[in-house]
């Protein structure tokens, strides 16, 4: 069962490896279309800058799945030894995964209200102008269609794998 939830995990290290691999090939496009977007609103492009807002896949979109995929490839590696700490890591980390997804997911259903709200504590008078749902939809439209399909199952993967890895270590 130890091998069931090194598998598992390492199909969780994998989908998080794909968040910073899709924008880091298609971040430049969304910022291209959010630019445009606030163009369309009047608003000057370098508000993103100036207030350190990405698309792509620096600064924490790539730390934080890489020290995720990291975390669960070294634990998945403890299961595959058989290592007595593997089990309780697994609990951990794998109920760590299962909450930090939920809050991904609860995030990007509540993405506009959230980043009206994070404009607005910006204290920047400009930023705060932005129409964030366009704004949001403009940056999204330029992923291509298959990266919606690909979020679909990278969500099933971490929450299937972590949940079948948490039950595989229960019945060692």
């Amino acid at each position: 069962m130890s091998t069931l939830a090194a598998i598992m995990q390492l199909l969780v290290a994998t989908a998080f490896v794909s968040i910073p691999v899709v924008r880091h090939r298609f971040g430049p496009a969304a910022k291209a279309a959010a630019v445009a977007e606030l163009r369309r609103q009047n608003v000057r492009p370098g508000v993103l800058e100036e207030n350190k807002l990405r698309f792509d896949a620096g600064g924490h979109e790539t730390a934080a799945p890489a020290t995720v995929a990291a975390v669960m490839a070294a634990t998945a590696a403890l299961n595959f030894a058989g290592a007595d700490l593997a089990q309780l890591l697994t609990w951990i980390f794998s109920s760590l995964v299962l909450l930090m997804n939920a809050a991904i997911v609860y995030s990007n259903f509540t993405a506009v209200k959230s980043v009206e709200m994070a404009f607005r504590r910006k204290g920047d008078p400009e930023l705060a102008r932005v129409e964030v749902a366009p704004f949001l939809q403009a940056a999204e439209a330029a992923f291509p269609h298959w990266v919606r399909a690909q979020t679909y199952l990278r969500n099933a993967v971490v929450f299937g794998g972590s949940a079948v890895a948490l039950v595989a270590v229960s019945l060692v």
